[in-house]
């Protein structure tokens, strides 16, 4: 380890004044089978120089792709002045606002950040940050058991039709604290079945609903809200925050709209990469944000009535006792919250309504173009989508996704691997369709797409 500043004089001499015969003494606390011996799996270091060799090589390969995926990534346009003032010191470097008067542009900038996002859900509370929709989900439950002081059952309901990479995250994190997610039955339309998981015996905690979907259907929202809030469940709500631009937001869904409201930001200015980094949010009711992870920040007047920014919630283990604290989250994702602001600030509601309508433009364009194909059709007939929808093929997804990347076409997400219990998952494709699609890329994946069918049907 050569940069560290310590000889190896240095070391004993330290190791000499408190009275220990080596490094391995001061960490004889841990039992052995719990020590990493080595890191097996990781390769040796390298050289700067071959390192970044290395990274331009990785990030090479995700050019020149014509992307059609979605499921929880979308490939938005992003200004180039988002990163271009993302990318300044003062942001890129920027640590944790404790001191208010060295911090107010951090905290204005997540003041406003936090504004924006309860508009968006028309929810009185958004948190700044957790890490990505995942954790989001994950963190919603622990909030709805913690806040839903009535109900004992510890017991939460996860639609069927949410991202299965959320539900496993969510399994993951919350399982060792004694809470048990159900996921429900997922209807041939593609929506969410709920309704006997509500009669007979103890309600869930809280039920949890993607809108749209997984498989990109718009579900029964109002519906699902009053039955949960009839039976004394929470309702957490997970949204894709661009469809919020035109579709009525989580805090009015129902007769008094969900309670809790997590989704990932990736939308908002951040680019796809190779699956990530992105962030996470939490919206929620007045009357949890006790509950709520993270931190707010608010705004008030100095002394002189200058407007000034501060820390006011932090309910944390830094800043309070351990076990008064809503999560052991120990950063944000402060950058690229930094960049969801500035887009949002510059697209603006009216920049996010065009981008959802060309969105859905490209998409009703090129579903119905492929619903026109022989052997193409719904895979969940009479289900209503926006920019994101799901087909069945009259061959395995997986096939045309092959051979469409040999023409740098990201064709979309294979549904078997996420949902292998549904008939014919083998044959779903989850397709999402952004505003960055032009007419002649929509024309040349119909084409190919055509030719890829028209051939596997003449070997069978």
């Amino acid at each position: 380890m050569p940069f560290i500043p310590h000889t190896e004089a240095d070391v004993a001499d330290m190791l000499k004044e408190i009275g220990a015969d080596g490094i391995s003494e001061l960490f004889d606390e841990i039992p052995a089978h719990l020590q990493a011996t080595s890191l097996k799996g990781v390769p040796s270091g390298m050289s700067e120089l071959k390192m970044m060799e290395e990274l331009s090589s990785r990030a090479s390969r995700d050019e020149g792709y014509t992307c059609f995926l979605g499921a929880g990534s979308y490939d938005h346009h992003v200004p180039a002045a988002v990163w271009d003032l993302a990318s300044r010191g003062e942001f890129l470097t920027a640590y944790t606002p404790y001191q208010a008067e060295a911090s107010q542009g951090t905290l204005q900038l997540i003041y406003e950040y936090q504004s924006m996002m309860s508009t968006l859900t028309a929810m009185e509370f958004s948190n700044a940050s957790v890490y990505d929709g995942a954790s989001g989900l994950a963190e919603s439950v622990l909030m709805a058991v913690r806040a839903n002081k009535k109900n004992k059952s510890r017991q939460v309901l996860v639609s069927g039709s949410a991202n299965p990479n959320y539900i496993q995250a969510a399994k993951t994190i919350v399982g060792n604290q004694k809470i048990k997610i159900d996921v429900s039955q997922i209807g041939q339309n593609g929506l969410t079945e709920v309704a006997d998981y509500f009669e007979g015996g103890e309600a869930p905690v809280a039920l949890v609903i993607q809108h749209p979907n997984f498989f990109g259907c718009l579900e029964e929202i109002d519906e699902l809200t009053n039955l949960a809030h009839a039976n004394g469940s929470l309702v957490i709500a997970v949204v894709n925050p661009m469809t919020l631009s035109v579709l009525r937001p989580p805090g009015k869904w129902g007769e008094t709209g969900a309670d809790i409201v997590c989704g990932d930001g990736q939308p908002f200015g951040i680019p796809m990469a190779s699956g990530g980094p992105s962030f996470g949010f939490i919206c929620c009711k007045k009357e949890f944000v006790r509950q709520l992870p993270g931190r707010i920040i608010g705004r008030t007047e100095d002394s002189e009535g200058r407007i000034g920014y501060t820390l006011t919630l932090q309910a944390r283990e830094q800043h309070i006792r351990r076990d008064k604290a809503t999560s052991n989250i120990c950063t944000n994702q402060g950058l690229l919250v930094t960049a969801g602001t500035i887009y949002l600030s510059l697209m603006g509601p009216t920049g996010l309504r065009a981008t959802l309508e060309k969105s859905y433009e490209n998409a009703n364009l090129l579903r119905t173009k492929l619903l026109e194909l022989d052997g193409v059709e719904p895979f969940f007939p009479g289900s209503t989508s926006l920019y994101e929808f799901t087909l069945k093929l009259p061959i395995e997804s997986c096939v045309l996704v092959q051979e469409l990347l040999e023409h740098k076409i990201l064709a979309g997400i294979e549904m078997a691997p996420f949902s292998c219990d549904l008939p014919d998952a083998e044959n779903g494709l989850i397709i999402a369709v952004t505003e960055k699609r032009t007419r002649s890329e929509i024309e040349d994946y119909v084409k190919r797409f055509s030719q890829v069918l028209a051939r596997q049907l003449e070997t069978v």
